[in-house]
């Protein structure tokens, strides 16, 4: 009766079932150290982020444009507090020329940093202070100034000048107390100007990661070019017209004062307007860091996937493939992405991705031929591996239709798994 037992448990331990129950097991333990592999990706990615954070900082921050604007201290009639009137360009035209310099580099991370050429000229009306009822006996005139609201003061390759009317202004670091950070002129006699009063401002800096221009004219018109290859166009409002192309991009934006929900002067308090810019982020569509986690997350697929071939050929050659054998196998496809990740912080990822995945490839069939005992199986393994990261390094490298050929893969994948499933006996 007990021999009769022991032959009923070995023959349920040898069956498909059986077999199929360890290895399903085994994959969900191998999602272990593949959680960790993707722990470390994102650790490395952050470092990377660090590192750029620091570099780009010496060099230059995002580049940020709010002016130039005419301020003119007035005294107030009731309270008699001396506060600041804001007033906005009639229009503003600016034209921003981006060029992409030597990346930063930091140990092995590098930083995309870019120098700017800006341009910007329009015109003044006479400010009015009617709206708050201010004699011009309480308006400061002669104590006008122009201040260009900024958070790039170190990167400022030149002086900044301006000529407004017939006047030649310079630029000093900001010093108020309206909690402006950025440039402001000399003072100046506002009453000598008349009508419309017309301006000229260059200014040239270093900066990385993004341009932002808040448009505050009554009507303001920018156009940007650069030789970067992926903007994002991100702002307040999307250009009027764009052109990216392989060499770079040119932009266009034109906007009314009917666009913004800001109004073109402003008393005792300056707005935050930083979000109402025109922006454009000079970014890297997909890092090497997120072409790894993208990678990373295919790795239950990949470990599925070969189980289930090795799993196959177990059940139609009718050869044994013991527990261990498997996990040698798993083993060897969660290296591959710790061989993916740091080759590709040595080289690029397509180099890396081509290496890592040819030894796995490469280490897997070998091992399979002394499993298998032929050739024809561990062939079909390396072509079916092969196939595998290829489909996946194309996934990885799709962006719009990443979604969509993934799931058509998929289908085939499923459609050649119940194929070739068809004829297995279960019991």
């Amino acid at each position: 009766m007990e021999h009769q037992e022991e032959t009923e448990t070995k023959g349920f331990l040898q069956s498909t079932t059986a077999k199929m129950i360890m290895v399903g097991l085994l994959s969900l333990v191998l999602l272990i150290p593949l959680f960790f592999v993707q722990d470390l990706i994102l650790e490395r990615s952050q470092r990377q982020k660090e590192m750029v954070v620091e570099t780009t900082s010496k060099w230059g921050e995002a580049i940020f444009i709010n002016g130039p604007i005419i301020r003119i201290p007035y005294k107030d009639t009731l309270s008699k507090k001396v506060y600041y009137a804001y007033f906005f360009p009639e229009n503003l035209t600016g034209n921003v020329d981006a060029k992409m310099q030597k990346a930063l580099e930091r140990s092995i991370y590098k930083s995309n940093v870019f120098s700017t050429a800006m341009k910007f000229s329009g015109s003044y009306t006479n400010p009015d202070f009617t709206k708050k009822n201010i004699p011009d006996e309480n308006v400061y005139w002669n104590l006008a100034k122009v201040i260009i609201q900024t958070k790039n003061l170190k990167s400022l390759k030149d002086e900044v000048q301006m000529k407004l009317g017939n006047q030649n202004l310079t630029f000093e670091p900001i010093n108020s107390n309206d909690g402006i950070a950025g440039l402001e002129s000399q003072t100046f006699d506002y009453k000598a100007f008349t009508g419309s009063t017309s301006f000229t401002l260059n200014i040239n800096a270093n900066g990385s990661n993004e341009i932002k221009i808040i448009p505050i004219g009554k009507t303001t018109s920018v156009a940007m070019n650069s030789d970067w290859n992926s903007p994002s166009f991100n702002g307040f409002v999307a250009p009027t017209t764009r052109n990216v192309t392989a060499t770079g991009f040119t932009a266009d934006w034109k906007v009314l004062h009917f666009n913004r929900p800001f109004a073109q002067q402003y008393f005792e308090h300056f707005p935050n307007l930083s979000s109402y810019a025109l922006e454009t982020d000079f970014i890297t569509p997909v890092d090497e860091y997120q072409q790894n986690e993208r990678a990373s997350k295919y790795g239950f697929l990949v470990i599925g996937l070969t189980f289930l071939i090795f799993f196959l050929i177990q059940s139609i050659s009718k050869i044994n493939i013991h527990i261990f054998q498997y996990t040698m196998i798993g083993i060897a496809l969660v290296m591959f992405y710790t061989l993916l990740i740091s080759i590709t912080e040595h080289s690029s990822f397509s180099l890396a991705y081509s290496i890592a995945g040819s030894s796995v490839v490469a280490l897997i069939t070998l091992y399979s031929i002394s499993i298998l005992k032929n050739r024809k199986f561990p062939l079909f393994i390396g072509i079916a591996l092969t196939v595998l990261y290829t489909f996946i390094y194309v996934i990885i490298q799709l962006e719009d239709y990443a979604l969509l050929v993934g799931s058509i893969g998929l289908f085939c994948i499923l459609a050649a798994v119940m194929y070739f499933s068809r004829k297995i006996e279960w019991k």
